[in-house]
Order: structure tokens, then C-alpha cells, then sequence
């Protein structure tokens, strides 16, 4: 990897949104009447801020999240929710996915609560805690030695193969159309914010930090934001491992690409090798910065976040968003992006804290106590 970091000198609105955006809308409406649902808490994090040298810092905490300590459960709830209500389903159904452990705990809680069974695919690597935990929703868990790109595969051929319901969160040649769902799920974070963050006019923060696996996520996010804002929007950042930053990389191409780091990479749920191909479409040219991290970061970042007032418990890759804007604040590679960015002490920006300790011994291992 020549750079830590990809600038975009211009950014244009991304295709599609009007269609995501009516999507989110039926998700918006499904998530209120949810019997499960709750706003997720945003924390006004002034002493880190103050830490910084910006204005303000606000952290959206999704670790509350349907008690799956994840923010996966909105893209995995109104995805299945809405395949039930647009397909006629024949006997008992069957939904499957793969997943590094948020999504798949969330299509496994989610069919759960639906009275139906679920496989998840997971790395054969992923920590015992994330697969406990989704074989705890009811779910049959099958590990893929091959790790998450041939899990996802595995996932589809299941689906092809015995007629499952396939709830994937990342885009492939002929499986767009449950991703685009997911991605419209995610659209309620952003909506929860209205009109206190998000105003009508304009947004009451200036840079916006989000993270990226396999990219559903932060593509949903640009996605609202363009749509919201157009040329208003903040300025967007998005964040990813140094050995597994798929994303980035496929930015650099021009095309999408595997990642050449070693996917050795304490951030899990962002230790995807190659990204969702709508995704990508969607993010290459409509946010302004792509930076690659080292799991450092993401350590200083828990422990940080952990020291806060209040306390947040983020796991390392929920951690990844503070991660990024700590490397982007004390790294001097990182310098042309806080240029490119306009970053300063007049800054206010949001972050994400997308997990909490969904790897209990690691947080205590980085923390130095118990979550």
C-alpha cells in the first residue's frame, strides 16, 4: 500500500439514492412499529473533544442496539421483514447469510423472532464469544476454514442449493437486491438524528466519520446524506484496517479489487477482502476521504472511548470510527487528509461507535478490566 489514505478532489452525489431513499422510508416506518425498537443514544463527548482541539464531537453509541450490542439488527430486520411481505413463502423458511458476527447475529435474532431457522457461515478464526453468541439466537453455525470472502460464497450456493432465504449484506455479480434493503435498513440511524443533528437545512456537523467492511454500510450513510444535503452535506470520511481495506484500494483501482493486506486484523467486522460490488458504486466518488489504519489505533481508540464521560464501550471495529479521526489528529501521514478535510478547532464532528464489546475478553484485554 503506497499511501495511508485516498483523496476525492470533487465529490458527486451517487446514483440511486432516490430509490434507496424510498426504501428507507418503508424501513423507517417498519422500525417504529417494531415491538423491539429504541432510538440509539448519542453522546456528547466534550472532554475528548476538548482533548482534540476540535469544537464538538458527537458519537452515535449502537452498542444498545435490539440488546445484540451491534447496529446490524436494522439492516437484517427490515430486510427479512420485507422479503416476507413481497415473496409467498412455502413451508418453513429458512434464512441464511454469512457474517465475520454482527449480521449474522442479527439474521439469527431476526429469524428468531419470526419463529424460523437460520444458518450462518463465519470464518473458522472468528472468536468463540461472536459464535457462542449467534448460536445462542437458535442459529446453526457453519465455519469456513477459507475465511469471510468464501464464506459469503458458501452462504449463496446454500440459498441456490436447498432453497434458503439468502439475507447477505454485501452486493455480487446477480445479488443486489436484499443488500439494497439492508442498506435502506441502515438509513434509520441517520433518520433517529433528525431534526437535532440532521436539521432540515443543514447539518449541525461538518465531518462525518464512518467505517467500512465490506461498504454497505458507509454507502447507505453518503447515500442519505447526498440525498438530505446534496451539496450541503458534511464532509465525509471513511475508515478501514491497514490489512484489509478492500475498499480503498478498489478506489485506487478504479475497479473493485481484493485487498492486498494480510487480513490479520483485530477490527473483525471489517475484515472483509473484497467489497460489495454496489457498495463501491456507490462510495468511489461521492465522499472525500478513504484512510487505512493500524489496529493501534482502534486499541487507543477503545481505551479512549472507555475513559470518556460518559463511558463507551465500543469493540475495536466499532471503535474504528474515533480510530480514524485519532490517527487523522496525531499521525503525521495522515496530515494531507486533515488538510483535504478542512479538520480544525472549529470542527464539529459525529462518529459511530457501531459495536460494543462483542469480543469480551479482547475489550478486557485492551482495557484492562471487564466490560
Amino acid at each position: 500500500m503506497t499511501s495511508p489514505f485516498a483523496l476525492v478532489d470533487t465529490p458527486i452525489a451517487p446514483r440511486g439514492s432516490n430509490a434507496t431513499a424510498a426504501l428507507a422510508e418503508l424501513a423507517w416506518t417498519f422500525h417504529r412499529g417494531f415491538r423491539h425498537y429504541r432510538p440509539s443514544p448519542v453522546h456528547q463527548l466534550d472532554s475528548l473533544a476538548a482533548q482534540l482541539g476540535v469544537r464538538s464531537l458527537l458519537l452515535k453509541d449502537e452498542s444498545h442496539r435490539f440488546g445484540l450490542n451491534a447496529f446490524k439488527g436494522l439492516g437484517a430486520s427490515f430486510a427479512m421483514h420485507h422479503w416476507l411481505a413481497t415473496h409467498e413463502v412455502a413451508g418453513d423458511a429458512v434464512f441464511t447469510t454469512a457474517t465475520d458476527g454482527n449480521h449474522g447475529r442479527a439474521v439469527a435474532w431476526m429469524a428468531r423472532q419470526l419463529g424460523l431457522r437460520s444458518v450462518i457461515f463465519m470464518p473458522a478464526h472468528s472468536v468463540p464469544a461472536r459464535v457462542a453468541a449467534i448460536q445462542n439466537e437458535g442459529a446453526q453455525v457453519v465455519l469456513v476454514a477459507e475465511g469471510y470472502d468464501v464464506a459469503v460464497q458458501r452462504a449463496l450456493e446454500a440459498g441456490d442449493q436447498h432453497g434458503w432465504i439468502v439475507i447477505q449484506d454485501t452486493a455480487t455479480a446477480g445479488y443486489t437486491e436484499v443488500p439494497e434493503w439492508i442498506g435502506a435498513g441502515y438509513w434509520t440511524m441517520a433518520r433517529e438524528l433528525e431534526p437535532a443533528v440532521h436539521g432540515v437545512e443543514r447539518a449541525e456537523v461538518d465531518i462525518v466519520l464512518l467505517h467500512a467492511g465490506v461498504g454497505t454500510w458507509p454507502a447507505a450513510m453518503a447515500q442519505y446524506y447526498w440525498h438530505r444535503y446534496q451539496e450541503r452535506r458534511p464532509r465525509i470520511v471513511i475508515v478501514e484496517p491497514t490489512e484489509s481495506a478492500c475498499v480503498m484500494e478498489s478506489v485506487r483501482a478504479g475497479r473493485p479489487v481484493t485487498a492486498t493486506g494480510s487480513q490479520q486484523t483485530i477490527m473483525a467486522g471489517l475484515n472483509c477482502g473484497f467489497p460489495s460490488t454496489a457498495a463501491y458504486e456507490i462510495l468511489h466518488r461521492s465522499v472525500d476521504a478513504f484512510i487505512a489504519i493500524p489496529d493501534s489505533w482502534a486499541e487507543e481508540a477503545m481505551r479512549q472511548l472507555a475513559a470518556s464521560d460518559p463511558a463507551v464501550v465500543a469493540g475495536e471495529s466499532g471503535a474504528a470510527s474515533m480510530a480514524g479521526l485519532l490517527a487523522i489528529m496525531n499521525d503525521p501521514a495522515y496530515q494531507p487528509v486533515r488538510d483535504h478535510i478542512g479538520l480544525g478547532s472549529d470542527s464539529r464532528l459525529l462518529l459511530w461507535s457501531t459495536e460494543g464489546a462483542t469480543d469480551p475478553a479482547g475489550w478486557e484485554r485492551v482495557i484492562g478490566r471487564s466490560p
